[in-house]
């Protein structure tokens, strides 16, 4: 039936949404509702975030990943903390915006990424629907798989079910076709191997992701991983251990193991979650990791042996015009098999401190000597 109001809206000229059908009856009451939703879309796309045109103004910014075709900002933006459904949307979004336009194009999460679970990968999906979704082309996005994600016995650990569920579900919150780098969070004792990577194979060659990546995989682990991945024909891309000069697990065994293997490394918590930087020189700062946050970073953490040696690495940074925290890593970038550093962000600012790390990667004998006797105090 059509309504006896039947003004017609031609495709071109009226204003109308996008997607608007080339004529259809309205009300003469829509008129009002057209013209708002006009000015929304307007508004909308008036604060949509613009890339700033220098992003790529620093080619030496990427380093290859491995013997891949990939090339990584040796910065990459992590999501692991103020991501999650308890934090402020806009505080995350400034921050994700703010690395894009310093050329981080390399955003990493996790199925499990919040609190709560999910609310990290759901926050990002929103990020890329409002600002940089149109350059989706240009980004770098993982996420990851095998830590408790839901009741029962299949949602945690290494199992085809656990693993391809998950990346479904992963896909849905951040309403993406595919992610650039899907990982195996960590190794599954009761699980075969085989298994575990076969579902990562599965995963590359349904196109729900293009490359295959491990984390926190020992040597071992890391080489037969390697070789069931690459007689699958989807070799892996990349490992993310955690590494910082107050954790040297990874040498000098993974480090090598990763360059035999030509996997590329993006080490997590190279800032030791923020006990390499200044942050506790003055005690434990309420916004802090350590001072509101406590399952990861206990105030117990940050000792006065601890503080003397930061205080000490502080000094010589300095002599560096460098922060403690850029420092740091330019520390464990100085390993070429190291592709990326991993960090997290509170504030924009420390976003930008981190990328100032790049502008002095190199060290001398006496600046490394110095810093392994601090580290040996």
């Amino acid at each position: 039936m059509i309504h006896r109001y039947r003004p017609i809206i031609p495709l071109a000229g009226a204003g109308q949404p996008p997607g608007c059908p080339l004529s259809f009856p309205i009300f003469p009451s829509y008129r009002r509702f057209l013209s708002k939703w006009k000015g929304l879309f307007i508004k909308l796309k008036a604060i949509m975030h613009t890339p700033a045109a220098t992003r790529y103004d620093s080619p030496n910014f990427y380093r290859r990943c491995g013997r891949s075709g990939v090339r990584l900002p040796l910065i990459s933006l992590g999501l692991w903390h103020n991501f999650g459904g308890q934090d402020s949307y806009e505080n995350a979004r400034a921050i994700a915006c703010r690395a894009f336009d310093l050329g981080i194009t390399h955003f990493d999460l996790a199925n499990n990424y919040g609190p709560p679970a999910g609310s990290a990968e759901e926050s990002f999906g929103r990020i890329l629907r409002e600002d940089l979704g149109r350059w989706r082309d240009e980004l770098i996005i993982s996420t990851k798989a095998g830590y408790d994600m839901w009741p029962g016995p299949y949602g945690d650990w290494g199992s085809r079910k656990y693993l391809l569920a998950s990346l479904d579900q992963s896909l849905q919150r951040m309403g993406l076709a595919y992610v650039d780098i899907f990982y195996s969070h960590r190794p599954d004792p009761e699980t075969p191997l085989e298994e575990t990577m076969g579902a990562l194979a599965h995963a590359v060659r349904s196109g729900k992701a293009l490359y295959a990546g491990l984390s926190n995989y020992k040597p071992a682990e890391t080489a037969r991983a390697a070789k069931i991945l690459r007689d699958l024909g989807t070799p892996c891309l990349i490992h993310q251990p955690r590494y910082s000069m107050l954790d040297r697990w990874v040498e000098p065994q993974l480090l090598a193991t990763l360059e035999a293997e030509g996997i590329g490394g993006i080490v997590f918590s190279p800032l030791a979650k923020g006990i390499l930087t200044d942050r506790y020189f003055k005690g434990i700062p309420a916004d802090s990791r350590a001072g509101h946050d406590k399952r990861f970073l206990r105030p117990a953490d940050i000792t006065d042996a601890v503080l003397t040696k930061t205080k000490k690495l502080n000094d010589l940074a300095q002599s560096r015009g460098q922060t403690l925290a850029q420092l740091a890593l330019a520390w464990v970038l100085r390993h070429k098999t190291v592709t990326s550093a991993l960090i997290g962000a509170s504030k924009m600012s420390q976003v930008d401190d981190c990328v100032g790390a790049t502008r002095n990667l190199n060290f001398t004998g006496e600046e490394l000597a110095r810093i392994e006797k601090i580290l040996a105090e």
